[in-house]
């Protein structure tokens, strides 16, 4: 047997069993740096996935537009076709987290398209709605600080005494909300069918009612449960005009008017308001005053020269608000004014439903409802035309 052969068979020498230990240590090693970067890339990839959650928006948003397959217009729409209202009871609880302004009394809350289709009909009627300041609140009520007078001033020279001036007078009109409701219906087999575009047939019907019942309290709601309208209020002779009065300024003739009439109400009114004033009648009471004419022959009204303009009495523009009274004798037919100032309407911004299927079978009824006010602001911005002859 060679020398070779011989150490083959005897254990390994000292310098051998180093390097093997070294290079199963190596190895292992290598084994643990592959774990722990694989750990910290699974630790990495779970604190992304965290993030991402928590940058998502996870609340229902409350306006603008809604995508038709969202999960809480799919979960309004099975309230309102069948009465489910788990879905729904999750939508109010996340939109309470995120407004007060959500009523305790019963129903849901309808999905953000809907609100908005409501509102935009409203805005769009020719009610004072349009031409009035119309303020969001989150209170049952709403206060207007009026100014009275302004702050004193004077001229004063450089070695000249310096006088105390007069403080202003601060008045405070408050505005109750009350609440406004609609009562619309439909027969189960309508609900029933899926094709139906529910969403859009609910707030056609709401804002129908709701824009009726608005402009007729605007107008001459006597503020019991519901909103003051500017014809409530006490009137006076323009000449002996005071705050808290509507001025008026008379025609001359028992339940007519005549072109001196109209220019008279149109000065009766401060400068300051009529840059932005507009003129309130009634059909019936447009249909006499379009045939006015001055003393050279010419027309007072005039027509909108584009669509959807409305027609200019002396150069102010008409809206024609049905709930004016017509022109008898002593009825104050016409107003004149600056209503953004004149007139103020606070509201809440939510809207209820809630669903009733037992009271009108086999109709199923939506009872609505929204919460709003309104009163005179500015006594001073508002003359009214009495058809009559003091």
């Amino acid at each position: 047997m060679s020398k070779t052969e011989s150490k083959a068979g005897d254990a390994l020498s000292p310098a051998e069993d180093v390097r093997q230990a070294v290079s199963g240590f190596v190895t292992d090693f290598k084994t643990f740096q592959t774990d722990i970067e694989t750990k910290l890339q699974q630790t990495e990839e779970r604190v992304t996935m965290l993030d991402r959650k928590t940058q998502s928006p996870q609340r229902t948003p409350l306006g603008g537009a809604i995508d038709a397959g969202a999960p809480h217009q799919k979960a309004f729409n099975a309230y309102v076709r069948t009465g489910e209202d788990d879905g729904l009871r999750g939508l109010e609880m996340d939109i309470k987290s995120l407004s007060t302004a959500v009523n305790s009394d019963g129903g849901y809350l309808v999905d953000p398209q809907t609100s908005d289709s409501v509102k935009s009909v409203l805005n769009a009627t020719a009610s004072i709605r349009s031409i009035a300041s119309v303020v969001n609140v989150e209170a049952t009520s709403y206060d207007v600080l009026v100014d009275h007078s302004d702050v004193g001033s004077g001229w004063a020279t450089e070695d000249g005494t310096l006088t105390e001036s007069d403080t202003p007078l601060i008045d405070r009109i408050t505005i109750p909300l009350h609440e406004l409701s609609a009562l619309p219906k439909a027969s189960q087999r309508l609900l029933d069918d899926a094709a139906f575009d529910i969403e859009g047939w609910l707030a056609s019907r709401i804002a129908d009612r709701f824009a009726r019942a608005e402009a007729e309290a605007f107008v001459n709601g006597n503020g019991n449960d519901k909103p003051r309208g500017f014809l409530r209020s006490d009137t006076i002779a323009n000449d002996n005009w005071r705050w808290e009065r509507l001025g008026y300024v008379a025609s001359g003739e028992a339940g007519d008017v005549n072109a001196d009439a109209i220019i008279d109400l149109v000065y009766a009114l401060g400068a300051e308001y009529r840059a932005n004033a507009t003129f309130v009648m009634n059909s019936k009471t447009a249909g006499l005053v379009r045939k006015l004419k001055d003393n050279d022959g010419r027309f007072l009204w005039s027509d909108g020269l584009a669509a959807a303009e409305p027609a200019r009495l002396m150069g102010y523009p008409v809206l024609i608000a049905e709930d004016m009274p017509d022109a008898e004798n002593n009825a104050m037919a016409i107003a004149f004014g600056d209503f953004a100032v004149g007139y103020t309407i606070a509201e809440r911004p939510d809207l209820r439903v809630l669903r009733d299927p037992f009271s009108a079978k086999p109709h199923v009824l939506f009872y609505a409802t929204k919460r709003v006010g309104g009163a005179v602001s500015d006594y001073a911005a508002i003359k009214l035309l009495k058809f009559g002859v003091s």
